[in-house]
């Protein structure tokens, strides 16, 4: 389990297939001296597992199924926001975050405001009913607050259900790669767990209901 509190970016430094799968070498601003084999760490937020590792960078292997449904961070030369699965003992300072990618957005415009940024962001429609205004998403790994969300209930009902943005301090451009962002990038969604659990169980109960 991840917060969406990045703790450094990395950059890829090489990608080939192995025969179905992506090995791809990530090497972080500052290397970690203390891995293990196997552990986690959400890449943009796309929770992956270690392989590998010497004192400059580590490895991970991405499914078809990971590159299918995730934005095409993996060529070398990406610049990637990192986090290590939390601790019991770490300050929970985002919201809770499984490294699970719902759908691929697209960042629609960037502004320039007094003391921040604004994002306009578009997620794949069926994302839309877990947005909703000053709620929690995960963006390529980072945890934000949706500020203005479209459609129904939405603080703009004029815009479309899926479309949100997001206001953004510049320290938080300064140590992630959004700084980078700019029309047209195309960035990972997770939605927040509880609002996903809540459908779930409410589909339930509609089912059971008419059994």
């Amino acid at each position: 389990m991840f917060t969406g509190i990045i703790e450094q970016t990395g950059r890829v430094t090489h990608a080939a297939d192995q025969g179905g799968h992506l090995a791809v070498t990530i090497a972080p601003a500052q290397m970690w001296t203390d891995l293990s084999l196997g552990e986690s760490i959400a890449c943009s937020g796309t929770c992956l597992t270690v392989t590998g590792w010497d004192e400059h960078s580590f490895t991970v292997e991405l499914s078809q199924e990971t590159l299918a449904k995730t934005a095409p961070h993996w060529e070398a030369g990406h610049e990637l926001n990192l986090e290590r699965a939390m601790t019991a003992q770490a300050r929970f300072g985002g919201h809770i975050v499984s490294g699970h990618v719902d759908g691929v957005g697209e960042l629609l415009e960037v502004r320039a405001e007094p003391g921040a940024y604004t994002m306009r962001v578009r997620a794949p429609r069926g994302l839309a009913r877990f947005l909703t205004p000053k709620g929690s998403v995960t963006v390529d790994g980072v945890s934000l607050t949706l500020v203005d969300v479209g459609g129904p209930a939405g603080s703009r009902p004029e815009w479309p259900a899926e479309e949100f943005t997001l206001w953004l301090v510049p320290h938080t451009l300064e140590v992630t790669t959004l700084k980078g962002w700019r029309a047209g990038t195309r960035v990972n969604l997770e939605a927040d767990q509880l609002a996903k659990y809540v459908e779930r169980l409410l589909a339930l109960r509609e089912v059971e209901a008419r059994a």
